[in-house]
């Protein structure tokens, strides 16, 4: 920030255009180098790469290791006296989703099985029915509280009728079932975190780095030596705007090959499905970004403008189905979620990567945002002020 604030102040920022007054790309030229600098000082800036970069990756890599089995790990005891040879001991052992713990007493068993640390103890042993075929009792005490409990009991019964089917495979059934899969894709996590982290690293370099540039450029009478020169108000927003825009494209592919090289993000029709996602969200950079100009233009103190950005943004972080569907809110409330201009961006972004919905089969969606982008525009011009 301070190198694009003495750059500013030179005069030879001034004579640049105090000497092309009559050049017909003066006011082009004047966008690129505000653009230019605004970037500069946003990359030394350690918030804006924080809150707008680092955050969002983390919770990339976060969200995208929890990718594949989502069933919850059962861990499983081996009680005092449980027969560990037979047959069906060796078939429970081998579900993925259930972890057998075989060097604890019954004292720590127990123990651990009250504090929710253990899903059950499992106690096997032969009863002697059904001679001469080997026939068990199986005992499982279960802990109410610990995930997984009823989930636990199916894996048990499923195992132990896989045994059944195969010593008795002549068994009659009440029914045959048959399965066909058609062909398509799988919707993993990812392709539901990654838009929404797209989206929340917009919002919080929209509104956040906007605001507080702006602030900051009036309060040190930037704007209003500005005002003096042949600038238009018009070319300091759109510099500005620009700037967002190079270092919003920066984060997108870092973010957006991170997900689909590391851990698998879908991108239906490839590159073009990429640049689809980057048009797209021009709309919400022009959203947060115009929610950035009015906080600055609004706020008559810097300490001021965290508490007021953090009542527009927190809100739209939780309802707009950033980390959990909207679905999973009350009824009431989903129709409000669904008016937000975050739901509208994220949404259309997931549509784009995974189903490969073109922005012209969106209107509903396109309407939405290009009406907010109207009116926060409108309102944001209103509201800026030189000092």
């Amino acid at each position: 920030m301070n190198f694009f604030l003495a750059f500013m102040g030179t005069a030879r920022y001034v004579d640049l255009y105090l000497s092309n007054m009559n050049h017909p790309l003066r006011e082009i030229r004047a966008v690129l180098i505000l653009s230019k600098y605004s970037l500069l000082a946003t990359l030394r800036s350690p918030t804006s790469v924080v809150f707008s970069l680092l955050f969002p990756i983390i919770f990339i890599v976060v969200f995208g290791s929890m990718i594949g089995d989502q069933t919850p790990v059962m861990k499983l005891a081996v009680g005092p006296g449980c027969d560990t040879t037979n047959l069906l001991f060796r078939a429970i052992g081998q579900i993925p989703a259930i972890t057998l713990k075989e060097a604890m007493t019954a004292e720590e068993q127990s123990a651990a099985l009250k504090k929710g640390q253990l899903t059950g103890i499992l106690t096997i042993v032969p009863d002697g029915g059904l001679s001469p075929i080997p026939h068990y009792s199986v005992r499982l005490q279960e802990a109410g509280s610990s995930p997984g409990t009823g989930l636990l009991e199916t894996f048990l019964r499923e195992a132990m009728g896989g045994i059944d089917r195969k010593i008795f495979p002549h068994n009659p059934s009440i029914a045959r079932l048959s399965i066909e899969r058609a062909p398509g894709r799988v919707y993993a996590p990812i392709d539901f975190i990654l838009p929404g982290q797209l989206g929340f690293s917009l919002l919080m370099a929209g509104v956040f780095g906007s605001s507080f540039l702006l602030f900051n450029l009036r309060q040190s009478l930037v704007l209003k030596r500005l005002r003096a020169t042949p600038v238009r108000r018009r070319s300091i927003i759109a510099g500005e705007m620009l700037s967002r825009l190079f270092f919003h494209v920066i984060g997108f592919m870092i973010m957006v090959l991170l997900g689909y090289t590391v851990f698998g993000f879908t991108l239906v029709n490839g590159g073009f499905t990429f640049l689809e996602m980057l048009v797209f969200s021009f709309f919400g950079l022009g959203i947060f970004m115009g929610i950035g100009f009015i906080i600055s233009g609004v706020i008559q103190n810097e300490s001021s403008i965290s508490p007021v950005a953090n009542t527009v943004v927190l809100p739209q972080i939780l309802l707009c189905g950033l980390f959990f569907p909207i679905e999973s809110y009350p009824h009431w409330l989903q129709g409000f979620c669904n008016l937000l201009p975050l739901t509208l961006f994220v949404d259309g972004l997931r549509l784009i990567a995974f189903e490969g919905t073109h922005i012209w089969q969106m209107p509903l969606k396109i309407a939405g945002l290009v009406g907010w982008t109207v009116m926060i525009g409108l309102w944001s011009v209103r509201s800026f002020k030189w000092e």
